[in-house]
């Protein structure tokens, strides 16, 4: 039993560190992008200043107005690509902030988004032909929520890798005709006699869904349908324990061999 014990301490460390690099990877691919559209349009904005000056050299003042034009959209573009660079490491340093089981009112929507696409990214940047249109409902207006940022980051991405993962498994096998897509939604979950509420997280795929017998044992301890090498088995263990034990809510699922899955977390307003 303390070898078992043991062996289970040492994979969660594995599984942490294996988070932590498709984490990376997602990090590192999804800030390629802006700044990728900051260089690219700086160096169309340098083409534009060297004829700018030809311009003015000439006199041609229609020219001149076309060309300014061009440069007032293209430091838009590249402020607006910067910013979302910025964007994404605030969401990553306001995770890593917070101490081990601390928790701090946060704007979930915002996590919840950025470990969606974190995760969309390290699936791309593992397997280049991955794509997946992903839909996203957040709701408006919602309240700071007093959250373990780490740990309901952690949970976000274990089901959303999943997710991901069961799409491309199913677009391996389907071919032209399957078009994979995962749903994302965030909303407020109704007070009852005055009390109570919170938020509702939901992550759904129409991937290849579970067997019974993959949904009986999903939560059991080294239990994985994934090749040697690519799970632990203990991510989705991991991820009732953040929903349920430390938040105080629910995780539930759905899922149909074939048609897909569902997970839903239930975060309450208050912890009991």
């Amino acid at each position: 039993m303390e070898e078992i014990a043991q062996l289970k301490q040492q994979l969660e460390k594995q599984e942490k560190l294996a988070s932590l690099g498709m984490l990376s990877a997602g990090i590192a691919h999804e800030i390629q992008n802006p700044l990728n559209f900051v260089i690219n349009f700086s160096k169309m904005s340098e083409r534009l200043l060297d004829d700018l000056v030809e311009s003015v050299e000439s006199g041609d003042t229609e020219d001149i107005k076309d060309i300014v034009s061009s440069l007032k959209s293209n430091m838009a573009q590249i402020v607006e690509s910067g910013e979302r660079a910025v964007s994404i490491i605030q969401g990553i340093l306001l995770v890593s902030r917070g101490k081990e089981n601390e928790f701090i009112p946060s704007d979930v929507c915002k996590i919840v988004k950025e470990y969606v696409w974190l995760s969309y990214h390290a699936m791309r940047a593992g397997n280049h032909g991955f794509n997946v249109a992903i839909h996203e409902d957040y709701a408006d207006n919602l309240p700071m929520t007093e959250v373990i940022p780490q740990d309901l980051s952690r949970a976000v991405l274990n089901v959303m890798n999943n997710a991901c993962y069961a799409v491309w498994r199913k677009a391996e096998k389907a071919g032209e005709g399957y078009s994979p897509e995962i749903n994302v939604k965030v909303e407020s979950l109704p007070m009852q006699g005055g009390v109570g509420g919170g938020l509702l997280i939901s992550i759904s795929d129409n991937g290849e869904g579970m067997s019974d017998e993959v949904k009986e044992r999903l939560f059991e301890n080294f239990f994985t349908t994934k090749p040697i090498g690519h799970g632990t088995g203990l991510g989705m263990g991991i991820t009732r324990d953040i929903i349920e034990n430390k938040h105080g809510g629910k995780l539930t699922f759905t899922s149909q061999e074939g048609v897909g899955t569902t997970f839903t977390f239930e975060i309450p307003f208050k912890r009991s």
